[in-house]
């Protein structure tokens, strides 16, 4: 059975795919059209392309669509089961079992996988920076991006500059480009399944919004996360400042950052770091929690996909779309910029021995190119007492 395949070889991906989204997609590069010969490159190409376009998680996009074109909508869930599976599973059972605060090496560890996710996020932002920022106006929006967030911490202002940023930029940065790769068409799969879902998907962001009390616990956990994934462009990254602006109150600095470094040291979507948190915001039922928060994080994006993948190029192609992308792209940027500095920054580095741990990061991983994963036992296990006040 196809769909079976499909799932089995997304189930290795997701135990062996270390490095994020763009390693993802070298990886399913190799494996799906080199190796299996499941499509041709220029049709993985295109699904490359759409993701890019499209908010959520890019590389678990790009499986979904994989599945979907191989073996159908059955072949496209089990591509997604396949691939978060694992992840899923390791960072539910750090939930439920990692070691209680007050246990001195566990207290360290986290002090150190703070200071690596300020190395991370760092290294993330400037990347992001150096890719959609190659203009005045965008290095601009940006900025401004940042001082807006910084200066206006409130819940509604992500998503308000994320709307003006596309409305700007549809309206006065649009281009006329067709650097789109060509690809054929797939039957149409039950797109209207996929958008009526978005609707109520829609509508549970807006009444969670403007009315939580509306919505159960439940409810409220799923709206939480779907409005995070519904808003993620260039990366898993990006979803740290959007879960920090749905669920950071109701969970610990601490405890925010430590599942964001937990989801570093595992293989698979960084979109997975939902199951951590979701384990710890329903902690009557954490495996309930983890569930509801995982899907809430994947689905917009994977709706997104399965509605568009048959009309995305006329979709793309528009100039005012593809401006509308420009300019959010760039205030995406400034997202970071500011979450970078706040929660990131400021609930990690408290001394100098802090800060020249963040620095040595720095430069093993961009100089040096040393990988995450080696940097985890490094940080994880070497940072020195925070209570060494020598320096």
């Amino acid at each position: 059975m196809k769909s079976l395949q499909v799932f089995w070889q997304f189930f290795i991906l997701g135990w062996t795919s270390f490095g994020g989204p763009a390693a993802h997609l070298g990886i399913f590069q190799q494996r799906f059209v080199v190796e299996l010969k499941w499509l041709s490159e220029a049709d993985y190409l295109q699904l490359v392309a759409l993701s890019q376009f499209l908010p959520g998680p890019g590389s678990s996009q790009v499986g979904f669509a994989i599945g979907r074109q191989h073996a159908g909508m059955t072949g496209a869930w089990a591509a997604f089961l396949g691939f978060t599976l694992p992840s899923f599973l390791i960072l539910l059972w750090v939930a439920l079992y990692q070691p209680a605060s007050e246990n001195v090496f566990y207290a360290q560890m986290i002090l150190g996988l703070k200071l690596l996710a300020v190395v991370v996020v760092a290294d993330a932002t400037l990347k992001m920076f150096q890719s959609f920022c190659q203009t005045r106006a965008t290095q601009t929006t940006a900025v401004l991006v940042a001082i807006v967030l910084l200066l206006l911490p409130f819940s509604w202002s992500q998503i308000a500059v994320l709307a003006i940023a596309f409305v700007i930029g549809a309206k006065f940065f649009n281009t006329d480009t067709n650097s789109l790769p060509a690809g054929k068409d797939l039957p149409n799969a039950r797109s209207w399944f996929a958008q009526s879902l978005l609707l109520i998907g829609l509508g549970l962001i807006l009444i969670h919004q403007f009315f939580p009390e509306m919505l159960n616990p439940t409810i409220q956990l799923f709206a939480n996360f779907a409005q995070a994934g519904a808003l993620v462009f260039g990366g898993g990254h990006v979803v740290l400042p959007l879960l920090q602006n749905s669920i950071g109150e109701q969970i610990s600095n601490d405890l925010f950052l430590s599942g964001y470094a937990f989801a570093q040291a595992v293989p698979g979507p960084m979109f997975s770091v939902a199951s951590f948190y979701g384990a710890h915001l329903l902690p009557e039922t954490p495996v309930l929690g983890a569930i509801i928060a995982t899907l809430g994080v994947f689905l917009p994006g994977l709706l997104l996909m399965l509605a568009l993948q048959n009309s995305w190029q006329n979709w793309a192609q528009n100039p005012q779309i593809q401006g509308g992308i420009l300019l959010l792209n760039a205030a995406v940027v400034g997202l970071l910029i500011a979450t970078l500095f706040t929660p990131v920054f400021t609930s990690a580095v408290s001394n100098s021995i802090a800060m020249a741990w963040v620095l040595v990061g720095l430069l093993l991983l961009r100089i040096f190119q040393l990988k995450v994963l080696w940097l985890l036992p490094i940080f994880a296990l070497g940072f020195p007492s925070s209570q060494m006040t020598f320096l």
